[in-house]
């Protein structure tokens, strides 16, 4: 018995395994919530650090204090993910969790930028992590209506799909049609090159840098910009449809337990915790 007792990991270190966890993971105590802040301050100051490095006047002048910023914050940041990882109760479904992803590529382009170099510009990506600000603000049911927009575009992907692929099979007719109604001579050099004036004439886009000459080429162009505003619309309608369908399958009330939204009509408990849901 008194070996067992021994094997067992002593409370001290569990205790501040939990209070650890509270602080970086929790947003109800003030620790957990100064914490987020100064973590979100710290994110946003990199995203504007990379930014400005960019800049050809400012890297000359600041580009090793802006480096040796920017390593000082991956370091920081990786140690605070290895925190995660050894407070967590369960670090291999928080490392493949999407706020758990994020984290990780939040560190890695630093890294990578020895091998190859301007990848640090990827860095940009831990702006990502900013979404921890819907737990600081406490914009849970923000969460629920982003949930039914994912539900919706999941819903509607293979109308989506479908939809795509017509455009696409669109874009390859007209600029194939426009590479031999107008040819080299007036810039459709190719088929790939008549492709790409279509997908740009067809989004209402008109860069303009390549222009048809012929009457029947005018004629054509004219027929792709019309369709285009058509075209336009069709997705938002896919989306928006689902999106209403979504909305009202799902029952407006939050759970007196965990607090979360969105329920199924006909639920009488939560699907997270199993509270009995009011009304």
């Amino acid at each position: 018995m008194q070996a067992a007792t021994d094997l067992r990991p002593p409370l001290s270190a569990s205790v501040r395994r939990h209070r650890t966890y509270a602080v970086i993971f929790g947003h109800d105590t003030r620790p957990g919530r100064i914490f987020d802040v100064i973590l979100i301050g710290v994110i946003l100051g990199s995203a504007a650090a990379i930014m400005l490095e960019s800049v050809d006047s400012i890297q000359a002048e600041y580009g090793p204090l802006l480096r040796r910023a920017e390593w000082a914050v991956t370091v920081l940041f990786t140690l605070e993910y290895v925190v995660r990882l050894w407070c967590v109760g369960r670090p291999r479904a928080y490392a493949r969790s999407f706020l758990g992803i994020i984290d990780l590529l939040a560190m890695l382009p630093t890294y990578v930028s020895v091998i190859v170099p301007g990848g640090q510009v990827l860095t940009v990506v831990r702006i990502l992590r900013v979404l921890r600000v819907f737990r600081i603000l406490k914009l849970a049911h923000y969460v629920g209506e982003a949930r039914v927009l994912g539900q919706a575009l999941r819903a509607s992907r293979y109308k989506i799909t479908v939809f795509a692929l017509t455009i696409i099979t669109i874009t390859v007719i007209v600029g194939s049609l426009m590479y031999l109604v107008e040819g080299p001579s007036r810039g459709f050099t190719s088929i790939p090159r008549g492709v790409y004036w279509a997908i740009v004439t067809l989004t209402t886009v008109g860069f303009g840098d390549i222009t048809p000459q012929t009457p029947l080429g005018q004629t054509l162009a004219s027929l792709v910009m019309i369709m285009g505003y058509g075209i336009i619309a069709v997705p938002t309608g896919i989306v928006t449809a689902e999106l209403v369908g979504s909305a009202l399958a799902l029952r407006e009330i939050d759970c007196p337990g965990c607090g979360r939204g969105n329920h199924d009509l006909d639920a009488h408990h939560c699907k997270a915790c199993g509270e009995r849901l009011p009304g």
